[in-house]
């Protein structure tokens, strides 16, 4: 862990998804396509973006 907080960006539409991955979704943030949140880099954090891996860009910074 470089930074100590994420850059993520959804890059698809949670569209066809799971309600637990809308869910993660909404926990994270990212309710829209190509809306981009900062959040702290935590295990918690890192378990849902995990989670929702095929749909959203992550970046330490």
């Amino acid at each position: 862990m470089a930074g100590n907080e994420l850059k993520l960006t959804l890059r698809k539409s949670a569209i066809g998804s799971t309600d637990k991955i809308r869910q993660t979704l909404t926990g994270l943030g990212l309710t829209r396509t190509h809306k981009t949140m900062i959040r702290k880099d935590t295990p918690e954090i890192r378990g849902m973006v995990a989670k929702v891996r095929h749909l959203v860009d992550v970046e330490e910074i």
